[in-house]
């Protein structure tokens, strides 16, 4: 039997109800929870030295924003209880396959993530998180409202 849920997360109320709801779920099925926060990053392939330097430096300043604002607090509330076994990682990339990525590494049972993120530009420009999790991923997705 698969051993976790993985929660995106990306700070709105949307996110923190499918934490919550995906918290409830750990508890009743015994499994783990690993909350994952993906920055959306897009590499480059042509960049100079000074361009990589300079990109390297934003990436590890919006990972720890991304920590310290989205992911810290959710970790830190659900496991004060002492009855969940917790965990966070921020990773790059694209959300949906990011998420896809983190689910096959911690052997999910599924993945639960908030119905409106953050950026609704960004959802009508691109899609949602939700809409292409459930094209990509091979484990079952819950959208939670």
């Amino acid at each position: 039997m698969p051993g976790s849920i993985v929660v995106g997360l990306d700070g709105s109320e949307a996110s923190i109800r499918a934490a919550d709801a995906a918290a409830d779920a750990a508890r009743h099925h015994g499994l783990r929870l690993v909350f994952a926060c993906v920055v959306p990053w897009s590499p480059y392939s042509f960049t100079t030295a000074e361009e990589n330097e300079r990109r390297s430096v934003e990436k590890a300043r919006e990972e720890a924003a991304a920590r310290d604002r989205v992911l810290d607090p959710v970790v830190t509330r659900l496991s004060a209880a002492g009855d969940l076994d917790v965990s966070g990682i921020v990773r790059h990339g694209h959300p949906a396959e990011t998420l896809v990525s983190v689910a096959r590494e911690h052997d999910a049972a599924w993945i639960t993530v908030g119905r409106v993120g953050q950026s609704r530009v960004r959802t009508l420009l691109f899609g949602s998180t939700p809409s292409s999790l459930i094209q990509l991923s091979p484990v079952p997705v819950l959208v939670v409202p």
